[in-house]
Parts: C-alpha cells; sequence; structure tokens
C-alpha cells in the first residue's frame, strides 16, 4: 500500500488536484479512491470527489496495489544489447507498449521479457516486473530490465538519486538556442486529461539540451537535439520542448504538422550509464538509432543547402 501526502497550493476541486499532482492517476481513478474512503483532507476523510479543497489543506491520499494480474510470457523476439545475471538490456522498437495497462493487455515488452526471463515475474511489481524505468510507446532506445529483487533495489535506488545519465536524440521543428535548460513543473494537463502539461502545481522538472545541427530547405527549419532529462516526469522531453517552443517532429500529442515526411515520434533514447551490481565502474549502454529515423535525416541532409 502507497501513500501519498502533499499540500494544496490553489483552491480546486478534489478529484482534480489529486489528478493535477499524481500524473499516474487519471481523474476518475481519484474518484474511485475518493469514494471509496482512501483520500483525507487535514487529516479528516472526505468522500465527495466534488469537495472544494483551499490552498494550504493537507491531502493524503492511500494506493492500494494493483490488482494481481496473470501475465502469460509470449515469444516476441527482443533486440538485446546487454545480459548478465543481474540485468537484461534491450534496444525497445517504437509502437511497442513497455507493460500492461488499460488496452494493453497483450503484446507489450514485459511479455516478450517473461518470455526471455521465466524467473522474472514477481521481482518489482505485479504489473511491472524489472523495470526500473520506462520509456512511452512511440520512443525508441535503451531499456534497462533488472532481473532479481537485488539488482532491482541496487538500479532503482540510481534512479531515485539521479545519478543515472541518459541521453536522447531528437528532431525538432525550428533552430533552438545552440543549448539551453528548460525547468518547469510538469502534470497531467487539467483541460485535456490524457496529455501532460506545465501547471503550475506539478512534480518539478528538467531538462537540458545541445544542439548538434540545424536544417533548412524545401522542408522547412529543423534541428537535431542531444537531450538530457535530468528527471523523469511522463512525457517530460516532449512537453519540455512544446513548451519552448520547437516541438518534436512526428508528435501527434504536443507537436504539429510539418511538410517532412516522418513515419513517427522522432525521439530515441541512445543511451544509459548506470552502475552495475557486477561492475565496479559505471557502464554505457547504446542504441543505434534506428533506421527508419535515420532515413529522415537522409532527407534533410540531401534538401539542406546548410549543416
Amino acid at each position: 500500500m502507497r501513500v501519498e501526502t502533499f499540500i494544496a497550493e490553489a483552491s480546486d476541486r478534489l478529484d482534480r488536484a489529486i489528478a493535477t499532482r499524481l500524473p499516474e492517476l487519471t481523474r476518475s481513478a481519484a474518484q474511485r479512491l475518493i469514494e471509496s474512503g482512501r483520500v483525507w483532507v487535514n487529516g479528516a476523510p472526505v468522500l465527495r470527489p466534488a469537495h472544494r479543497i483551499r490552498r494550504g489543506d493537507q491531502i493524503t491520499v492511500q494506493i492500494p496495489p494493483p490488482e494481481p494480474v496473470n501475465l502469460i510470457p509470449e515469444p516476441i523476439p527482443l533486440d538485446i544489447l546487454y545480459e548478465d545475471q543481474d540485468v537484461l538490456v534491450i534496444h525497445k522498437p517504437a509502437g511497442m507498449v513497455v507493460h500492461p495497462g488499460a488496452g494493453h493487455t497483450r503484446g507489450t515488452l514485459i511479455h516478450a521479457i517473461l518470455a526471455h526471463c521465466p524467473d522474472l515475474e514477481g521481482v518489482g511489481g505485479v504489473l511491472r516486473p524489472g523495470l526500473v524505468h520506462r520509456l512511452d510507446k512511440e520512443t525508441s532506445g535503451v531499456l534497462l530490465v533488472a532481473k532479481n529483487e537485488r539488482a532491482y533495489h541496487f538500479l532503482q535506488a540510481q534512479f531515485k538519486a539521479r545519478t543515472v545519465r541518459k541521453v536522447y536524440e531528437a528532431l525538432v521543428i525550428g533552430h533552438p538556442p545552440p543549448e539551453g535548460m528548460i525547468e518547469a513543473p510538469i502534470a497531467r494537463d487539467p483541460r485535456y486529461r490524457k496529455r501532460m502539461g506545465v501547471v503550475p502545481t506539478g512534480r518539478p522538472a528538467r531538462t537540458r539540451y545541445q544542439v548538434l545541427k540545424t536544417y533548412e530547405g524545401r522542408w522547412g527549419r529543423y534541428a537535431r537535439l542531444e537531450v538530457y532529462p535530468e528527471t523523469g516526469r511522463t512525457h517530460q522531453i516532449r512537453v519540455h520542448l512544446a513548451y519552448v517552443g520547437y516541438p518534436i517532429v512526428g508528435d501527434p500529442i504536443y507537436g504539429r504538422r510539418t511538410p517532412l515526411p516522418c513515419p513517427r515520434l522522432f525521439l530515441h533514447a541512445r543511451t544509459i550509464t548506470v552502475h552495475l551490481p557486477s561492475r565496479p565502474e559505471p557502464i554505457t549502454f547504446e542504441a543505434p538509432l534506428p533506421s527508419d529515423l535515420q532515413e529522415v535525416l537522409r532527407v534533410l541532409e540531401e534538401m539542406s543547402p546548410r549543416g
């Protein structure tokens, strides 16, 4: 059982405040928790989702563990970058959901991993065995999986301490400054519940970037970035880059249409640097840029007179 406590920073409906502050919960999920007696305001239980809270109120939310699910391993091919007795490092393809959830009960990366590592079930959680971090469905790249409880807690501690270094590649619309730091809180967008956004009451989030190359020509103006997320909020890189006016090419949620032919979200988790239980020095794992994104860059190189 997990318990979250926070202080309200503005007057709002109780269910909306919870969903904004705890982005993993939808508003309907927050309503169910309230109605089942799992939410307290200033120490007193509240059963009405529409209850109005005030700034300074203390909200406590009791989040029960997920219902047990019988995960059936599926022999889906994996692109394995590295494996030892403690960890499995995978190059996740774009379009593959990482773990089961609403509308995704089969064919996820977890189903494939369980077929490869049958003993993984139960490590770190029922629905997400072995996962210490995740990637969006449309994001490709390096994903780290713990194969036992010792490795799970060893890796999880590094993510919590923010000592894991992750490097992404992104192609954005426009020409941003050569380098920058984006620091803006992220939470579920109160107007569009299926997306995240920069919200004053959200969780702190920091993203650094550096421009690798700019392009300009018949397809418009674009920039290839190296991106370093310093926190790990849902959709963080996509939200932050769109927030400062340079959305990622091919992003159906936070981006905009361009004439450049791009088959999907141009966001790739290229490297991850981490300590492993069996190695004294940090190690970097790298997933090469997939061929479909390489083709987009090739088109830009041919059509752009500048570099």
